[in-house]
């Protein structure tokens, strides 16, 4: 057997009204800083349990929007050190959970969040509780965060062993208010990163227990979403599956889809999970070629025959976007430019080339 590390020090805790039994417990520091969206953390009733089981002193952040910015965690930074917050607790989605983890260095580092990407932060980020109100970034058990830098017109991650957050808090309740199609981009987005964890070239023995058992739990959602009918069982099952898929890419990263999809996301306006998602049968197709074995057990284990199958799934899900981009020969060049400078096309299995991205974007237009 191949020798690898494994390393994930979150400590999840999961089911029904788990906040309000766990949180009173849990003793991070003296005064909270709160991070959420403007609505979603109230309408599905995180914020109130989180308040109501809450020891100690609090302020509140809720001015997170989707695909956070710079100047959206510049604002958090200043705030938490302002209020002079001793630890984080974020609630929502991705984006809340993201923008949480960059504030929680802020608080303790008064420096540009860009220059975070250059040299890296001096004093360890705040700790941090992390409570997803979707099933799709894993966010709650990555070391990751990701923003929209608009100077390079784009997506960005970075990371840090001091990002995992102390505790996850998994109630797949919280996700029962979210519309039909915000369940499938997000639903989307942690599949994606199921499949590219299994696909990356750093996956190892551990990652691949972890990601087959995600994509077999996420295989069983497959007929709900797509006929829009979602029970608890299900949202349970997506639950899990995403912090599974955290789980993955906390150890493997990403592949080429990430990195053709920030684009997407960027000019195009496509969530993140949908932008995966038009993406993902050609990505199966490219890597059929590289690793057939592989794509064949990701087929197998979500119940399909084939990559043309898997790409009926996604046109289900996705009808009224699939093929409408609209992409012109600028547009691909320029997004394919931009996915060939980053780590996740490197990531990816048989060292795709330019002119690899490039047929998948045509392929998707």
């Amino acid at each position: 057997m191949e020798n690898f590390n494994y390393f994930m020090p979150t400590k999840m805790m999961f089911g029904s009204d788990v906040v309000k039994r766990e949180l009173g417990n849990i003793n991070l520091g003296k005064k909270a800083l709160i991070v959420t969206g403007k609505t979603s953390a109230k309408l599905c009733g995180a914020l109130d349990d989180v308040l109501q089981a809450l020891n100690g002193e609090y302020a509140i952040f809720d001015q997170v929007g989707n695909n956070p910015t710079v100047e959206n965690v510049l604002q958090g930074g200043k705030f938490a050190r302002e209020n002079s917050c001793d630890y984080v607790i974020a609630i929502g989605g991705g984006s809340p959970l993201d923008a949480a983890k960059v504030i929680a260095i802020l608080a303790v580092n008064d420096v540009h969040p860009l220059d975070l990407y250059k040299s890296g932060w001096q004093n360890e980020a705040l700790p941090i509780i992390a409570i997803p109100t979707t099933s799709g970034t894993g966010s709650e058990v990555t070391q990751y965060a990701v923003l929209t830098i608009e100077e390079s017109e784009t997506k960005k991650g970075l990371g840090g062993p001091d990002l995992f957050p102390k505790v996850a808090f998994l109630d797949p309740e919280y996700t029962d208010s979210l519309p039909l199609q915000i369940t499938i981009d997000t639903a989307v987005d942690a599949l994606s990163h199921l499949i590219e964890g299994y696909f990356s070239k750093r996956s190892t023995a551990a990652s691949d227990l972890v990601a087959l058992q995600g994509i077999s739990l996420w295989g069983t959602a497959i007929s709900a979403l797509r006929e829009g009918n979602l029970n608890r069982d299900i949202r349970r099952n997506l639950l899990l599956a995403s912090s599974l898929g955290g789980i993955t890419i906390a150890q493997t990263g990403t592949t080429l889809v990430h990195a053709l999809g920030y684009s997407l996301t960027y000019y195009h306006g496509y969530p993140h999970g949908r932008a995966n998602g038009v993406l993902f049968a050609e990505y199966l197709r490219y890597t059929a070629g590289v690793a057939l074995e592989k794509v064949q057990t990701v087929l197998d284990l979500l119940g399909l025959s084939s990559v043309d199958e898997f790409a009926d799934v996604m046109n289900d899900l996705f009808s009224d976007y699939a093929g409408k981009l609209g992409l012109s020969e600028t547009m691909i060049n320029s997004y394919v430019k931009k996915a060939m400078q980053t780590k996740n096309v490197g990531n990816s299995l048989g060292n795709p080339s330019a002119k690899e991205l490039t047929r998948i974007l045509e392929a998707i237009v």
